[in-house]
């Protein structure tokens, strides 16, 4: 099993989540994704609540049921999805799951965090596991991405792809979390080309693609040309309205967004949380449950970019050579992309 990175006493992969229960009584919601009525006795049992973006994000939900559905297939997993409508579902839609008994519940998104200790104080036979927060309780594991290392590369692809030298970053909510997505995008524009404009803007939401439209229109009348868009739900807005716009261009973030519109979408940022959800399952078919903080980042597989499937030519050998470089130059620790605005005026091109 692969071997992923990590802070704290946790060991590779750890914990999740659960199998079917009937779950319609709870107010977020199932989907039909488990084999219904009664657990079955024996097997491994996984399970996970959404954030409110649900299913159909094309983006971290989906990332995150992808893995699941792998536990399932290859892994002979029961599993179980609960959605969550508002973050009034957070909580109720966890205790279903913990009163159930199952082995262990999945909380996708760093909102979960209070909901999701609440519950395991009050469940601690249970085990639990978050993404993209830290919970510090002996039975929960803690999952989060080192996403500005990834995000570096977009920057760096994004500059060098740019005609009008103003690219843009799209985000859902302006929160520590984003503002890695955020620090590193912009670093890895002036590590190429401290010439770029990096024009930042937030939806305030997840969840509203019409606003994620328009904030991208007020971009590209900008004269931006390549935005970053890492806003959940409401990024399919924004890649919708450069989808319309000719000679510009998005980079997608968390799932592979590429074939939303083909040739339009330079590459996404991977956010493998599908990989997170897997090895975590793997560990609890073995019966471990470790607690602590998991931190994937690039040498761990855990983020990264997709292939350039539509946009090789776009692109050109020698830009995405240049990324290679970049990314090899992280992995070996020449280059610490920033995570936060005050580390990023920080930042200083490195010579490789």
């Amino acid at each position: 099993m692969m071997q992923l990175g990590m802070r704290g006493c946790l060991k590779p992969a750890a914990i999740l989540l659960i199998s079917t229960l009937a779950l319609g009584a709870c107010s977020g919601g199932s989907s039909g994704s488990g084999s219904g009525g009664s657990p079955a006795k024996g097997g491994l049992r996984l399970a996970m609540v959404t954030d409110v973006g649900g299913l159909g994000d094309k983006s971290f939900n989906d990332s995150a049921y992808a893995g699941l559905k792998k536990a399932k297939a290859d892994l002979g997993a029961d599993i179980e999805v609960l959605e969550s409508k508002s973050a009034a579902d957070y909580q109720p839609n966890l205790t279903v799951l913990a009163d159930g008994g199952y082995d262990d519940i999945f909380a996708i998104g760093f909102l979960m965090n209070k909901d999701l200790a609440q519950v395991a104080k009050n469940h601690p036979q249970g085990h639990f596991a978050i993404v993209d927060a830290v919970v510090d309780l002996p039975n929960v594991t803690s999952i989060t991405f080192r996403e500005q290392d990834a995000s570096f590369l977009a920057g760096a692809l994004a500059a060098r792809v740019s005609k009008t030298k103003m690219i843009g970053f799209l985000g859902g909510l302006d929160i520590p979390l984003l503002r890695k997505f955020e620090a590193g995008f912009s670093a890895g524009a002036h590590q190429v080309d401290p010439s770029v404009k990096v024009e930042v803007k937030y939806v305030g939401s997840f969840e509203d693609v019409a606003s994620g439209k328009e904030l991208a229109s007020v971009l590209l009348n900008d004269h931006v040309d390549v935005i970053y868009v890492a806003a959940g739900k409401s990024g399919l807005g924004a890649i919708g309205a450069i989808r319309d716009t000719p000679n510009v261009y998005a980079i997608g973030v968390d799932s592979d967004q590429d074939d939303l519109a083909k040739g339009k979408i330079l590459t996404s940022v991977l956010k493998r949380v599908d990989v997170a959800v897997f090895h975590v399952a793997q560990d609890a078919k073995n019966k471990k449950k470790p607690s602590g903080h998991l931190e994937l980042g690039l040498k761990d597989d855990g983020v990264g970019l997709t292939e350039f499937q539509y946009t090789r030519a776009i692109i050109g050998a020698k830009t995405i050579a240049e990324v290679g470089r970049l990314r090899q130059a992280i992995i070996a620790g020449k280059i610490t992309p920033p995570q936060t605005r005050e580390e990023l005026q920080n930042y200083k091109p490195v010579k490789l």
